[in-house]
């Protein structure tokens, strides 16, 4: 990445501490964050897989869609928002329990993905969702969502007012027991509101590490106070973007723009988990016909996971069969440091899908051996609480 010298970039709440704290600052997404600090990449990748890694995700899209006239009547309201929501998205929101949070994707016309999101069932307010999206794409989702809801809820955007922190890592939930205990209860996909400082936290049991985390909204008045807080505890460092790019890649989860887009199903994407039960069978979907055709098999790529022997494939590099004929693509690749290997992410057709298949990727024109292997790369950790 090139360094930040755009006076247009955006500074989030807390630019001044990564300032402070060494981090080599870039341009991401129209913002100016950090891509490392002075420990590296690899050393912030493995003090988050072995204690806590603190992220400012304040780039992203946070917002709150309410109803604008609620009727008191809590499971009344939760589905009238729902059904506003329902039509741009594959997930079952109106099921949702106050408080559960659901991984969905925004779809075009076409079953192509616009956006991959988080909503969740406002704990405190009747006919409330919280909803996060991706930072590159949030003007156009939030303007999605907004022509959906038309005079009948009102959107909320708090990228501006809030700041966001992500607290991952195995000794995360040990850091919030001493900062906002009653975080600790939650399940993973789950939030809440807690008390901090002077003001309410939002705060979600989820993460884009495939550790056991926290995500964290908070007023932009309280942020830095609560990043210095957080910091203050030994098993805490800041971590950089590089870091959280290499994390969700061995955590197998997708990058919108890489891994997804608008020509990219969520059944070649390999999300098939994210098209409820109930959508696949109401068929009420956007590119229903196309999605549901799919699960049937009648698909032409599929996203696999791909251990590289030798140097990291990258992004566009071309993915070849045994004999050398192009058959796929990468779409995302680099050094697994958990691993010691190259890992990648990409699509191939489906009969060259399988687990085990021997592939090869072209990295700067010579050919490397690959194996599909199955997704995570590394196993996911997180905190899920018993029925």
């Amino acid at each position: 990445m090139a360094e930040a010298s755009s006076e247009d970039l955006k500074h989030t709440p807390l630019y001044e501490r990564h300032v402070v704290a060494g981090g080599r600052i870039v341009p991401f997404g129209g913002y100016a964050l950090p891509v490392q600090y002075p420990t590296g990449i690899m050393a912030e990748h493995k003090w988050t897989r072995e204690q806590a890694g603190l992220f400012d995700v304040s780039h992203m899209g946070p917002g709150f869609l309410v109803l604008a006239n609620p009727t008191g009547d809590a499971e009344a309201d939760h589905a009238a928002i729902s059904a506003l929501i329902e039509p741009l998205i594959c997930g079952d929101i109106a099921a949702l329990k106050p408080g559960q949070v659901r991984y969905s994707l925004l779809l075009n016309n076409e079953g192509g993905v616009i956006d991959d999101l988080m909503i969740a069932r406002s704990p405190i307010t009747p006919g409330g969702l919280y909803i996060v999206v991706n930072a590159g794409t949030k003007d156009n989702d939030f303007a999605l969502i907004e022509a959906a809801a038309g005079d009948k809820a009102k959107l909320i955007r708090a990228d501006g007012d809030y700041a966001l922190l992500a607290l991952q890592g195995p000794e995360a939930v040990n850091v919030m027991a001493s900062e906002i205990p009653d975080a600790v209860d939650l399940g993973f996909m789950n939030y809440g509101a807690f008390s901090w400082g002077k003001d309410k936290v939002f705060v979600a049991r989820s993460g884009y590490t495939g550790e056991d985390g926290f995500e964290i909204l908070i007023n932009r008045r309280e942020a830095v106070a609560l990043w210095d807080a957080l910091l203050s505890d030994p098993r805490v460092k800041p971590i950089g973007l590089g870091a959280r790019d290499s994390l969700r890649l061995e955590a197998g989860l997708p990058l919108y723009g890489h891994d997804l887009n608008e020509t990219i199903s969520p059944i070649e994407a390999d999300l098939g988990f994210a098209v409820s039960k109930r959508r696949r069978e109401a068929a009420d979907f956007p590119g229903a016909s196309r999605i549901l055709a799919e699960r049937e098999g009648k698909l032409s790529r599929k996203r696999v996971a791909l251990i590289v022997e030798g140097a990291p494939a990258r992004e566009g590099a071309e993915i070849l069969d045994a004999a050398g004929t192009v058959i796929g693509v990468v779409t995302s690749g680099g050094f697994g440091p958990s691993l010691g290997k190259a890992i990648a992410l990409g699509f191939v057709p489906p009969e060259h899908a399988t687990i085990g298949n021997k592939l090869q990727v072209s990295v700067r024109g010579r050919a490397q051996s690959a194996e599909i292997v199955p997704s995570p790369f590394v196993p996911h950790r997180y905190f899920r609480k018993s029925a």
